[in-house]
């Protein structure tokens, strides 16, 4: 479909356009559903900003940058409004997000310089120098729940988060590194301590601006001293889980200095996961 002879314009004339602003923020309707309006409003044709989403029910879902001015409260970004979102909008508004994140990002080669230009319905740019093809890049992190092998978990929180807010670790993931060296290393670096028995547990696209978090649960000793990184880390400290389904319970409140992350994110499912499994 991204290599249609027609450039997409049979699926553009019965297609629907998901519009996004230059803050990663779209329109979501009171029915929770995203707000899509006919392709056809924008050009009788795909025009050259757009991009392909995908195809449900034979019907083409494009994207295309809005000039959106924040005036709205119904213009939401996914840390927000993903989690209102069923499965396939929000699957296209982070596609949405991602892609267009990257060719505002990707518009001169990286070889030569030369300008570059969108091809395969926006999912390639094609360089006009040298003619060498660049496809949209995703750089893995890892996100790690760290736990004791019992009722404690290791929690951190960053400077810049809202008070009050923990989550679990995370980092990126380094050239020649496997995810399993990139979360032992990325918890020393972090807190300072050793990990153990890393397993995966799942994964969740996150265009911020084009990551994907790979999701682990490792173990680590409490009693090792927490060294929380300078300037990275502003506290770190193990938590038990009767607390953890405290704060669950209170669905975005804080129960002894925690706030958890919200609910959309990879890490509170990995969190929440943990606090209610049961042996």
């Amino acid at each position: 479909m991204r290599d249609a002879p027609d450039g997409g314009a049979q699926l553009w004339t019965t297609g629907r356009v998901v519009l996004v602003d230059a803050r990663g923020r779209t329109q979501i309707g009171q029915d929770s559903r995203l707000v899509v309006h006919p392709a056809t409003d924008f050009g009788a044709g795909p025009v050259p900003n757009a991009v392909l989403l995908g195809v449900e029910d034979e019907i083409g879902y494009w994207a295309l940058r809005s000039e959106h001015d924040g005036a709205q409260d119904d213009w939401r970004d996914l840390r927000t409004g993903g989690g209102l979102l069923n499965d396939t909008d929000a699957g296209l508004f982070t596609t949405a997000v991602g892609l267009l994140g990257w060719h505002d990002n990707a518009r001169y080669c990286a070889v030569c310089g030369a300008a570059t230009t969108r091809v395969r319905a926006g999912w390639a740019r094609r360089c006009t120098g040298c003619d060498r093809e660049e496809y949209p890049r995703t750089d893995p992190a890892v996100i790690c729940l760290v736990h004791d092998g019992a009722d404690r978990i290791l929690l951190a929180r960053q400077p810049i988060w809202p008070p009050e807010r923990y989550s679990v670790l995370a980092g990126f993931v380094e050239a020649g590194e496997s995810l399993e060296a990139c979360v032992s290393r990325e918890i020393a670096e972090e807190v300072g301590v050793a990990v153990s028995d890393v397993r995966y547990l799942g994964s969740q696209p996150w265009p911020f601006p084009r990551s994907l978090m790979l999701g682990f649960a490792a173990i680590a000793d409490p009693s090792a001293p927490l060294t929380p990184a300078d300037g990275e880390i502003e506290d770190a400290r193990w938590v038990h889980r009767d607390t953890v389904r405290a704060a669950l319970e209170s669905e975005g409140g804080a129960v002894d200095g925690l706030r958890l992350p919200p609910g959309v994110s990879i890490a509170y499912r990995m969190i929440k996961g943990w606090a209610t499994w049961q042996d």
